[in-house]
């Protein structure tokens, strides 16, 4: 969601720029990459590391072995990173060592918990990186508070918004609801008529102790309204080795199906009635969508979200949670306030800033 609209931009510098993709192989399953570069219209990528799924040390290891091969068969003047994962640290950190330079959008978030791998990844890519590309106003504040030079940081909106909006048509297209995989959803779906629950990080299905608190909430909720669970192939993998399968199974109000595209899984949020999720970019897209979103977490690295968009921080209390689920059901969520510079223009702004950049270098 964040490579494609750069890609789409960088398209228009073929003269200027040679440019090359390359997919780590982080997220190996194919609902979790490939459906996603159909869905989004992301050129197969130049070169595929493979690098598949192991602890952090391990996969951040392997795809920083990989890509030094890459880099140093490729000689780029410019490495661009996304996001936080660990792909975003492992080929900075080959770059970086090398003498490349390094881009990094969606820099200067911080959600301030270091037990997050995330967060880790975060402040050690913007350490690295000479071009600081940031998408809400909080990133300027933390940036400046870690001592970056200001002539490294540019505010340019959010690139997950530039996708949102671009593919708008296409989502509203969707025929989502009216599919195979939830016609078990009795009775069929209808607009507002359910809620929507993504669950991922390990500190929410990692434990006995999480998975229990998540059953107890999700049961409470589906006594409020149905809930439509597209499962993460680790948290279903989790779920079932830690006994929850059965429990997770007899909700009669909750319909789990496999992971969908990026297309069917926004319409699914556009048409809900909010949001039960540990995600972080659902807490962007569901802002922009004014959708509510119960974030269940301790902090956010998305504030801004929070301040003018739709999105509650709620964690694992219950009774936070079904006090808020009421609330929605009786049409008093917080209204949306777009954030600065989410116009679907971030892409642009990012692209234009390198290739003014290369060409001052060129003198």
């Amino acid at each position: 969601m964040k490579v494609a609209p750069l890609i789409r931009e960088l398209r228009d510098y073929k003269k200027q720029f040679d440019v090359i993709l390359v997919h780590t192989g982080q997220h190996y399953d194919f609902v979790m990459s490939d459906i996603f570069f159909q869905n989004l219209n992301i050129p197969r990528p130049d070169i595929y590391l493979k690098v598949g799924s192991h602890s952090h040390a391990v996969q951040t290891a392997r795809i920083m072995s990989a890509f030094e091969k890459v880099a140093l068969d490729e000689k780029p003047d410019l490495v661009i990173v996304v996001g936080d994962v660990n792909s975003t640290l492992a080929c900075s950190l080959v770059a970086a060592k090398m003498n490349i330079r390094v881009a990094h959008v969606e820099a200067g978030l911080r959600s301030f918990d270091r037990s997050m791998p995330e967060e880790i990844n975060r402040i050690v890519t913007d350490s690295l990186s000479n071009y600081l590309f940031v998408s809400e106003e909080s990133g300027l504040k933390n940036l400046k508070k870690e001592g970056v030079h200001p002539g490294r940081i540019f505010f340019v909106g959010n690139v997950m918004i530039d996708t949102l909006l671009w593919n708008m048509k296409k989502i509203d297209s969707s025929a989502v609801l009216e599919s195979s995989s939830l016609k078990c959803a009795a009775p069929p779906l209808k607009p507002k008529s359910y809620c929507v629950l993504t669950l991922h990080r390990p500190s929410n299905v990692d434990s006995n102790k999480a998975l229990s608190e998540i059953f107890e909430i999700i049961t409470s909720v589906s006594d409020c309204i149905k809930i439509i669970y597209p499962i993460h192939p680790r948290t279903r993998k989790m779920i079932n080795s830690l006994g929850f399968g059965d429990k997770f199974a007899g909700i009669a109000n909750l319909t789990m199906i496999d992971p969908l595209g990026y297309i069917d899984f926004i319409k699914l949020v556009k048409n809900s009635m909010f949001v039960l999720t540990d995600s972080g970019g659902i807490q962007e897209e569901s802002t922009m969508l004014g959708i509510p979103c119960l974030t269940m977490r301790e902090n956010t690295e998305r504030p801004v979200t929070l301040s003018k968009g739709t999105n509650y921080l709620v964690g694992r209390n219950k009774n936070k949670i079904i006090k808020c689920v009421r609330l929605f059901l009786n049409g008093k969520a917080k209204k949306k306030d777009i954030p600065q510079l989410w116009d679907g223009k971030a892409a642009q702004r990012i692209v234009n800033i390198i290739a003014k950049s290369f060409d001052e270098a060129k003198g």
